[in-house]
């Protein structure tokens, strides 16, 4: 008999430290991958405001020994906007390849006078993040499977949207500027945009956003998402409390599938 529970003992411990070595989810991905470029243009009415280009790197990263993604995003303002709100942004999410969690994130904010760099390091295994600039003290405690908000967009590009049902939210929980916060979308339906490049067959996803000055309603914010294997956002309507904004996809490389325009 204490054969029998020193035995069991032993099998629990082991099996509990495998159990703590395998906590990563695994999230199958036919969405992107190495190599993917898209680039999109803003526009506030009839003027240019804005530029974006959004890059997976065509190599991977090890980051927490975790093979990554390497996604960036740079923002830019252009033309008139330049002048009056000069921005310079720069994103990037170093991207799990298995479970499409965030390891590492980085960001360099530079808006009008406006800097911040930060660099922010997550630990899935004990569910907390750190900013490397700061001290032990400033370790946040997240919740399972947390995302930022580059990665949390890319997790939301390998759902199938086809088994929800109009009108269902989608939350992913996110960690940005010190805050645990959930990411909901809500699912609107199939849809057809109109391009220069054609007609396209879309999905509707639609930010809840928490009441603010900025935007008009809970849902000010339209993405339209192509419907086919690559999941991008094709088309982005912004409805302020002044004016709205218009976000197009300009160029696109390295694609799992080329779109299908008719």
């Amino acid at each position: 008999m204490k054969k029998y529970l020193i035995g069991l003992g032993v099998i629990t411990i082991l099996g509990s430290g495998f159990s703590a070595l395998n906590t990563y989810r695994r999230v199958v991905n036919t969405s992107f991958g190495p190599g993917e470029h898209l680039e999109y243009r803003v526009h506030y009415g009839f003027l240019n405001a804005a530029e974006a280009i959004v890059d997976v790197s065509p190599t991977l990263y090890k980051v927490n020994e975790r093979p990554c993604y390497r996604v960036n995003v740079d923002g830019r303002t252009v033309g008139a906007f330049d002048l009056v709100t000069r921005v310079r942004d720069t994103w990037r999410s170093y991207i799990d390849t298995s479970a499409i969690l965030p390891q590492k994130f980085y960001s360099n904010i530079q808006e009008n006078s406006y800097r911040k760099e930060e660099n922010i390091t997550f630990n899935h295994n004990a569910n907390t993040v750190k900013a490397e600039e700061r001290t032990e003290r400033d370790i946040f405690k997240v919740p399972d499977d947390v995302h930022d908000f580059i990665s949390g967009y890319y997790f939301l590009r390998t759902i199938d949207f086809s088994h929800l049902s109009n009108g269902q939210v989608i939350e992913v929980p996110a960690f940005y500027d010190d805050t645990v916060y959930n990411m909901k979308v809500r699912y609107r339906g199939k849809d057809v945009v109109k391009t220069k490049s054609g007609k396209l067959n879309v999905i509707r996803l639609h930010p809840v956003l928490p009441q603010n000055k900025l935007f008009k309603e809970e849902e000010s914010i339209r993405i339209f998402v192509s419907d086919d294997a690559n999941k991008i956002p094709v088309k982005v309507e912004v409805d302020l409390f002044v004016g709205s904004m218009v976000m197009d996809l300009k160029r696109n490389n390295n694609l799992k599938q080329p779109l299908r325009y008719f």
